[in-house]
């Protein structure tokens, strides 16, 4: 008896192979699809034993530069008597600074201007000058802003806004140092969650670096006539830590 005819497909092949390989590509998709599942939930249960947290880091810092802009005027009928004013004025405050013992560069002309007021017929000038004073001597600063008043009885008038400025900008120089306490204190916080949950504290998932904040140490003291900043500082940070939970 003779054996059966091979079916053949539209290429020529028989059924029976086709139908193997069929069967073998959906075997390894299922694989695939399965471990790509697994793994998956693995990933899910993972992230679910996972605990986020904020770091807090704080430092005092000295400021290392002062900036004190001053604002003086004179008005007069006359705008040539406002100018002459403005002239002695500005040598009467050269000469404080250099007896306080600044450099004569430290003290620069920051910007002047005229304005004019005519009422019934009569024009007042208003001459204004600003100067600012830039130093890294913080001590020097400090005794300059204390003696403020002897510019007042030299005869100047000083103008609202007339306040020193003290910056720290060496904030790139302990940046690593409090980012790496930041995430310590982090760290202390994620470990205080596992001990409750029975847990340990794993590797780092993901962490966000927060804005670095410089305020005055004792409290907002901002510039003006009459007041200064403060030359000491905190700096401040928060980052945000999400650690896994073993």
């Amino acid at each position: 008896m003779q054996p059966a005819p091979a079916t053949y497909g539209v290429l020529g092949e028989p059924a029976s192979l086709r139908w193997f390989g069929t069967a073998a590509i959906l075997a390894v998709g299922m694989i695939a699809g399965g471990y790509l599942l697994g793994d998956g939930l693995l990933r899910a249960k993972d992230a679910e034993r996972a605990v986020t947290v904020r770091g807090l880091a704080e430092r005092d810092v000295t400021a290392d530069l002062a900036t004190w802009t001053i604002s003086y005027s004179a008005s007069s009928t006359s705008l040539a008597e406002a100018q002459a004013k403005v002239r002695g004025d500005t040598a009467s405050i050269e000469a404080f600074f250099k007896e306080l013992g600044f450099p004569a560069d430290a003290l620069q002309p920051t910007g002047a201007n005229v304005t004019s007021f005519t009422n019934e017929g009569v024009t007042t000038y208003t001459v204004r000058q600003r100067l600012a004073l830039r130093t890294t001597d913080i001590k020097r600063a400090q005794k300059a802003v204390a003696r403020q008043f002897d510019l007042v009885g030299r005869g100047v008038f000083l103008e609202e806004g007339s306040g020193m400025a003290y910056t720290f900008t060496k904030l790139n120089d302990i940046k690593p140092e409090m980012v790496a306490a930041a995430t310590r204190d982090a760290r202390a916080a994620a470990q205080q969650f596992a001990k409750d949950s029975n847990s340990g504290v794993g590797k780092i998932r993901d962490a966000t670096q927060g804005y670095f904040e410089i305020e005055a140490r004792d409290g907002d003291s901002g510039g003006g006539w009459g007041q200064a900043d403060s030359p000491y500082k905190k700096v401040r940070v928060v980052t945000t830590v999400s650690f896994t939970l073993d």
